[in-house]
């Protein structure tokens, strides 16, 4: 039997799709089929090991136990996207119809699916950033688009203005934009944000961001694209409860836009999940209205737990990049005498019983070639674990 379809493109597009027409398992389910293997800490897989706050996990079983449990509005409940309308305007001053111009999604991943197979007609051109979470290639692909790439570059992170100029032409129809940026950490600045409205503008554009990090950053402050003169009327901003509120298996994610953009993304959204998560929605519309400290703790807690793995990385002896926002913090391994992190990665388990993640995951070939030794390491754990982590990691430089 031959079985054809999108799927071999999508599966391309992640870097997945073998010579012989296989698909390989990503290196994220390789590594965490590793640690539960072996028993070791697993930093490769950015979910957190707590609970988020007792209000919203409260909010949740009340909703099952009053009876939302069946199909909600296709386009949400209109709590929550009453809800996210009233933290667009609470956090960044931004009017958004909750009628018109909020979609609820399942997960920021379907809202990403979703703008991209609404969007995009077969070679149409979408530029992001590298390195780039993997699904970016895999729905640009099944979107059959043209994926071009802008790196990011050492030390920071930060792209070069020009090389983003040159990556943009007429033939471009999306942007997509994920800041605060997994894997690296980074935080893009307004130099580049400015850039990418202005070209948008120039070329006919629409601009996707990616803001399922808003609220956990370490200093820089997280600037929607949406906020800067010009970019409300091209947006399409995608976030999600998961991050903010340790609820990633809820998979509840939302897009704000002109009601012209969400009306399209709507009309393929509801051939995709239709709906979900309904006893989860207004919990997550109690979070979005949890008070500034719960906001204010939450990247603090984050805060310390980068600095505790990243002094522990350091007295490794890796090369640590500052990460200013996510889960996420990237280390460079060849200070230990590895030149490739996927062979580090797989060796780690032994030599400190940790899991991480090679960044050249979420990098095509020539991009992976110049960062061949950095690895991802995730920071969202309890503070123990991460403790017990460090420790381990401190045994490779002894040893």
């Amino acid at each position: 039997m031959t079985v054809g379809g999108s799927w071999q493109r999508a599966a391309r597009g992640a870097g997945l799709l073998g010579e012989n027409g296989a698909v390989a398992s990503t290196i994220f389910a390789e590594m965490s089929a590793l640690a539960a293997r072996t028993g070791a800490i697993n930093l490769g897989q950015g979910f957190p090991d707590e609970d988020g706050p007792r209000e919203v996990l409260d909010a949740a079983v009340g909703a099952i136990q009053s009876g939302d449990n069946q199909y909600p509005p296709g386009i949400g409940m209109p709590s929550l996207r009453q809800a996210i309308a009233e933290h667009q305007e609470r956090f960044y001053g931004l009017t958004f119809d909750p009628d018109t111009e909020v979609l609820v999604t399942a997960g920021a991943t379907e809202a990403l699916a979703a703008t991209l197979l609404a969007l995009l007609e077969p070679g149409d051109e979408v530029v992001t950033f590298e390195p780039f979470y993997d699904a970016y290639g895999a729905l640009i692909a099944l979107a059959d688009g043209v994926h071009r790439t802008v790196p990011l570059r050492l030390p920071d992170f930060q792209p070069d203005v020009d090389e983003l100029r040159a990556a943009v032409t007429d033939r471009t129809r999306v942007i997509l934009v994920n800041s605060p940026h997994n894997p690296t950490g980074t935080v893009l600045s307004h130099e580049t944000l400015t850039a990418i409205v202005d070209l948008a503008h120039e070329h006919d554009a629409i601009i996707v961001t990616d803001e399922v990090y808003e609220h956990l950053t370490f200093g820089p402050q997280h600037i929607p694209i949406s906020t800067l003169p010009g970019g409300r009327e091209r947006t399409v901003s995608i976030s999600s409860g998961g991050k903010t509120f340790n609820t990633t298996g809820w998979k509840i994610g939302w897009i704000t836009a002109p009601a012209e953009l969400v009306t399209a993304v709507l009309a393929v959204k509801q051939f995709l999940t239709y709906v979900n998560g309904a006893p989860f929605q207004p919990a997550i519309a109690v979070g979005l209205r949890l008070g500034d400290d719960y906001f204010e703790r939450i990247a603090a807690d984050l805060r310390r737990k980068r600095d505790i793995l990243s002094s522990g990385l350091r007295s490794a002896g890796f090369t640590v990049s500052p990460s200013d926002g996510t889960y996420f913090v990237v280390a460079d391994a060849a200070p230990l005498g590895f030149r490739s992190a996927a062979e580090f990665c797989r060796a780690l388990p032994d030599l400190a019983g940790v899991v991480a993640v090679p960044l050249s995951a979420f990098c095509r070939d020539d991009y992976a070639a110049q960062t061949a030794s950095l690895v991802r390491f995730a920071f969202c754990k309890r503070v123990d674990v991460l403790e017990r982590a460090a420790a381990q990691l401190a045994d490779i430089r002894r040893a």
